[in-house]
């Protein structure tokens, strides 16, 4: 009888492609609506990254590839020099404090207003979002997109290339390829919001054929060690149905295999679930699981209980969103079992300045006189 090799902890170090990470968290990529009108990176970014660069690798928010790719006001985009150099100023601050980042790059599709990007969205099929979206005016009904042609699809393959290699220019160590959360990677994927005809639709194989050519380009374009992918399995984000995930995720899946991206991030992650068991085994790289938390309180162990739950189940690196979001040193808290912060308040999280951002107090702080305290609501 042999021993069971035992898993690796959420404090041991992880090789990721090229690099070497000193833990096995990842801070989960978090749109916070912090950018200017036009998409390029502030200095409160940099501050709001830089205090978090305790996690073994950051994925920044998800940055679009091109202008009509907008999503919401005042998000992150990656396709003009002037987008490069205000993340180089993010890159800079993390590396300074001895940190890693991933750039993730999304495409709205659908998921998109002419009064925050000036332009129609497009989407495989054309048909709207069923429900209202934010704008700079405020919820708007959403519009009918434009079905994207034959020469869209190459031409947002393309854009999805040239972001990539864009975010090297920008200093990040890689990107990761947003295909989840309804955005317009996961419209393709899905029977409800992909009604096409020709080779992008129909079929399963059809279906899954947009998320993996941008894979593809994206790799080609700088290096699969470099290349990431998110997939939400079961997600209903953006009026997505996931009836057919069980048939769908795993053809995605095993289709990307053969590109060999260096991650699979699978959101909300059960350890339990078939669907996630199957991923994990037909997957042949690592693989980054975020469990999930509930969703009106981060729990008193920061997450721990459940992401070693999932190390356990075969994850390679647990990626957390809320609890970094309100604890810039949530390595430490786990580490030491210290309490946590909760989100003070969730119209914080995509609404205003520097309060619900970069001021959640650490351990040291808090340690301080006058400090604020770390339990409780913040």
């Amino acid at each position: 009888m042999t021993d069971t090799p035992e898993r690796p902890g959420l404090f041991d170090p992880a090789a990721l492609g090229p690099l070497h990470l000193p833990n096995r968290l990842v801070m989960a990529p978090l749109t916070r609506n912090r950018a200017t009108a036009d998409g390029v990176p502030t200095a409160m970014m940099a501050a709001y990254y830089a205090q978090r660069a305790t996690a073994g690798l950051i994925v920044a928010e998800a940055s679009t590839p091109n202008a009509v790719g907008q999503t919401y006001p005042n998000i992150t985009a990656i396709h003009t020099p002037a987008h490069v150099a205000g993340w180089r100023t993010v890159t800079d601050a993390v590396r300074a404090a001895g940190g890693r980042m991933y750039l993730q790059l999304q495409h709205g599709g659908r998921v998109g207003h002419p009064d925050t990007s000036g332009l129609r969205p497009v989407a495989p099929s054309p048909i709207a979002l069923p429900e209202t979206i934010h704008t700079p005016a405020g919820r708007t009904p959403s519009v009918v997109p434009r079905e994207m042609t034959a020469e869209d699809i190459r031409t947002t393959v393309a854009d999805f290339a040239r972001a990539a290699r864009l975010a090297l220019d920008a200093g990040f160590e890689g990107v990761e390829v947003h295909a989840a959360n309804g955005h317009l990677l996961h419209q393709f994927l899905s029977a409800g919001t992909n009604r096409r005809t020709d080779g992008y639709g129909g079929s399963v194989a059809g279906r899954v054929r947009f998320a993996v050519e941008v894979t593809g380009a994206v790799a080609e374009a700088i290096g699969p060690e470099r290349v990431g992918v998110r997939v939400s399995p079961t997600a209903t984000y953006n009026g997505i149905d996931p009836v057919d995930a069980a048939e769908v995720q795993p053809a995605l899946v095993t289709a990307l295999a053969e590109i060999r991206p260096v991650y699979l991030h699978v959101v909300h992650a059960d350890p339990d679930a078939p669907l996630f068991q199957k991923l994990r085994a037909l997957w042949p790289t690592t693989l980054i699981a975020n469990p999930v938390l509930p969703p009106d309180r981060i729990p008193a162990d920061g997450g721990r209980h459940r992401a070693e739950r999932l190390l356990a189940a075969g994850a390679d690196l647990i990626a957390l969103g809320r609890p970094f979001l309100a604890n810039p040193d949530l390595t430490a808290r786990l580490r030491t079992g210290a309490p946590v912060n909760q989100v003070r308040d969730a119209y914080l999280m995509y609404v205003g300045g520097e309060v619900g951002y970069t001021d959640y107090p650490t351990l040291s702080s808090a340690a301080e006189p006058g400090g604020v305290p770390t339990a409780g609501p913040g």
